[in-house]
């Protein structure tokens, strides 16, 4: 992976498969707060947004109504795919990201070792440079996120954290995307 820090001018951000169902599942449990909260940070660092589910009407659920509440435009186009794993394999998908006209993509997806894994290798192999929020997501064993997170950093993705990415993308406090994200930075500490 490139060491030129990724930008909002040059970066687009891709949500998959944030369901209330599978944040619900055991260890995969995931604050419906924090799925909200990583969209309103994409709000602030002006990135363009694609947002994908899977199997919407099966056990996964809908997409969390809080990204519904911070994005609505980005909700209502988001890619619903029919069961296909990779998200980077749905044709929709793909040309969603590709209509962005951006080469950087921050990855979050709700499972590392499926819904985040196989789209970042994809987007690797197509000349994508990736960043992927390990703290966005999970997996139903700690060996099996560490694996997973493992395969994508070998493969060139590079792995950081909401606040990590967060902060990449604002640059200064000062800036209106730094300015942006001072208050959602703040309610991203634990109370």
């Amino acid at each position: 992976m490139s060491l030129n820090l990724f930008t909002p001018d040059d970066t687009a951000i891709l949500l998959i498969d944030h369901q209330i169902g599978t944040m619900s599942w055991g260890p995969l449990h995931r604050s419906r707060r924090d799925a909200g909260q990583r969209r309103r940070a994409g709000q602030g660092c002006q990135g363009p947004l694609v947002l994908t589910t899977s199997l919407e009407d099966h056990d996964q659920g809908p997409l969390a109504p809080e990204i519904a509440t911070v994005a609505p435009d980005e909700y209502a186009a988001r890619i619903q795919r029919t069961g296909v794993v990779n998200a980077m394999d749905d044709p929709a998908f793909a040309a969603a990201v590709a209509a962005t006209g951006r080469r950087n993509l921050v990855i979050a997806g709700v499972t590392n070792d499926v819904c985040t894994v196989y789209p970042t290798l994809t987007a690797l192999d197509q000349g994508y440079q990736v960043q992927v929020v390990a703290d966005a997501g999970g997996s139903m064993s700690t060996r099996a996120d560490e694996v997973a997170l493992r395969r994508m950093e070998n493969a060139g993705a590079g792995i950081t954290s909401t606040n990590m990415i967060l902060t990449e993308l604002a640059k200064s406090w000062a800036s209106p995307a730094g300015q942006a994200l001072i208050p959602i930075v703040g309610e991203l500490i634990p109370s």
